[in-house]
Formats: C-alpha cells, sequence, structure tokens
C-alpha cells in the first residue's frame, strides 16, 4: 500500500484564527475562525477520506476494517484508527479542559477512548503561553473555590512557549492552549472533552456555554503539578538528518525528524503518520514521486515499500506511530 493522503476536516470554533490556510494552506473559506485541522480522524462522522490514488474516496475507518493488515502491520486487528492528527490556530485563549483516561472515558460514553495528547509549537507569537497542569500544592478544594470566585488562572501553571517546543499532556491535565499559537496536536481517537472553566466568554448564541464541573474535577490528577516543555531525547545525529524522541507513552510514539538532504520514514511494520512542520520537498515510493510542503499530512502504511524523503532545502517532520506494546 502507497503512502496516503486525506482531505483536511476543517473545524470553524470562536477561537480560531486565518493561520491555518495563510500558513498551512489549508483550503479555508472567507471566515475568521477557522480553529482546526483534522489530518488523520476516525471518529464517528468525522471521517478522514482519501484524496487521490487508487483508494481515493475511502474513510480512514472502511481502510482500517478492510485493509486492517496493510495499514496497520503488526497492530491489525484493531477496530479504529487509534490516533487523531490535528493542526490548531489559536487566536484566543482555549477554554480550561480536562481529559478523562481510558478508564474514566469508558464510564462517561461506553467504547469511547481516553485523551492523553502532545502540542508542538510551530509558530507563537511573543510572550504566548499555554495553561498546563496545576500549580504545585493545589486542592481539589481549592479548584473548586477558584470556580466560584472565578480566580481559577491562579490556580494554573502557565509557561511562555517558542516554536518548536513540545508539551505533553497526559489524561488528568488540566490545561488551555493561550492566544497566539498554532501548534500541530497527536492524541489517542477521542473527541472527549470536559469544560471546567470558560473565562466568562459567552457562546455564538449569547449564553455561556456548557461546564462539566463535577466531571472535570473527577478527571482531575491533583498530584500532577506543573507541566513544562519535554527536553527532546537525541535518536540520531548526522549531516543531513537530526531526529529527536519528543513522547513516549503507552499511546503513542512522537519523534521529529530535520532533515537537509534526504529521510527514509521507517519500514518496521507499523504505521508512520507524518506532520510537515516546515519547509518543503518530494516523497519517493516506487515510481511514485509527489511534492511535500508545510501542513502536509502523510500516512504511510505498514506494509509501504521502501520510500524516501528530499529536500533542496531544509525539512521537519512529525513522526508519529505506536509503540510495541500499543
Amino acid at each position: 500500500m502507497s503512502p496516503l493522503y486525506f482531505q483536511p476536516l476543517l473545524k470553524q470554533i470562536r477561537w480560531g484564527g486565518r493561520r491555518l490556510g495563510s500558513v498551512l494552506g489549508k483550503p479555508i473559506g472567507p471566515e475568521p475562525d477557522y480553529a482546526e485541522s483534522w489530518e488523520l480522524a476516525d471518529h464517528g462522522a468525522d471521517q478522514s477520506v482519501v484524496a487521490d490514488g487508487p483508494l481515493a474516496g475511502r474513510t480512514l475507518h472502511e481502510l482500517v476494517r478492510e485493509h486492517d493488515q496493510a495499514l496497520l502491520g503488526k497492530h491489525a486487528g484493531i477496530p479504529q484508527f487509534p490516533l487523531l492528527l490535528k493542526f490548531l490556530d489559536c487566536r484566543d485563549v482555549l477554554s480550561v479542559q480536562v481529559h478523562p483516561n481510558d478508564a474514566q472515558a469508558n464510564e462517561y460514553q461506553p467504547g469511547a477512548n481516553g485523551k492523553t495528547e502532545a502540542w508542538v509549537v510551530i509558530d507563537a507569537e511573543p510572550e504566548s503561553q499555554v495553561f498546563a497542569g496545576l500549580k504545585s500544592g493545589v486542592t481539589r478544594g481549592e479548584l473548586q473555590r477558584a470556580l466560584v470566585d472565578g480566580s481559577v488562572q491562579e490556580c494554573l501553571h502557565a509557561v511562555e512557549v517558542q516554536p518548536g517546543d513540545c508539551i505533553f499532556i497526559p489524561a488528568g491535565t488540566v490545561h488551555a492552549i493561550g492566544p497566539g499559537i498554532l501548534l500541530a496536536e497527536v492524541q489517542q481517537m477521542s473527541d472527549l472533552t470536559f469544560r471546567l472553566y470558560d473565562w466568562g466568554r459567552l457562546g455564538t448564541d449569547g449564553k455561556p456555554r456548557d461546564l462539566h464541573i463535577d466531571e472535570s474535577l473527577a478527571c482531575t490528577d491533583f498530584s500532577r503539578g506543573p507541566v513544562t516543555p519535554v527536553e527532546p531525547q537525541p535518536i540520531e545525529r548526522s549531516e543531513t538528518h537530526r531526529t529527536d524522541n519528543l513522547v513516549t507513552c503507552p499511546h503513542f510514539a512522537l519523534q521529529r525528524h530535520e532533515v537537509t538532504s534526504t529521510y527514509e520514514p521507517q519500514i518496521d511494520g507499523r504505521f508512520h503518520a507524518l506532520m510537515v512542520l516546515d519547509g518543503e520537498g518530494c516523497l519517493s515510493c516506487g515510481h511514485q514521486t509527489r511534492p511535500v510542503s508545510k501542513g502536509q499530512s502523510i500516512l504511510v502504511p505498514a506494509s509501504c515499500d521502501e520510500c524516501s524523503i528530499t529536500t533542496p532545502d531544509s525539512l521537519t517532520l512529525l513522526d508519529a506511530f505506536l509503540p510495541d506494546a500499543a
């Protein structure tokens, strides 16, 4: 099975902006609020559709069901594609949220996955920040009181971010993305989010958006404390290729490749989901050669023949895949 390209699923939300189009080349309309581009999705009605080639028009779920061995290799047999990949443009601050773990998700919504995720910053305005985790020592009681008196921000750990930073958000971590940030997100295939606090804002209907305070508090891991950007772990260093490990957890592994000549995606019996964060080049597989550029995502199936990506200058890729134990 050759590398697969999918049509992006574009989401308009009040905190979105225009950079999905102006920076990442997505086919957005004239509206000012394009917040998310779902690059790989197998979540109910939200289905990524193959853009071209012999499988054009097939959904990701259909591929999992009908071509699981070719697509997933050593992970064949799972009922759903396990990862959800997105680009986010945050013009305004997002609500303060908490995601459940797998066991909690199944209690609230039988059959649902939990939601552990990682963010990699592509662009950030000066002094842009994320809220990641609670400040050290914040208790459930203190957070509940802050929800009543409106002082929730005083409980949150804030950290300024810059392009290249990776923030790992395990399920149970209180978090929010601040304004001015464009990022890539890799997460479990789940859209189960509990909104803890919404900064006193009103929705498009002029009313406050729904909050899920009881669920949020029940799912919050109060032992976690502040979250800071991960320290990339070197894997490979050469004159033309630098690879860093960003995240390894039970749900996914995430590596970053910085290429100045040629990169050959791993052929190791599993899929590799690639997101182009910067630069441009060409992907070659067999007799197929096609351009790749910033903002594109490519799914390299487990059964893909040897392929390579070359760049005339430089290229930065994220590589998301399942660890052996998954």
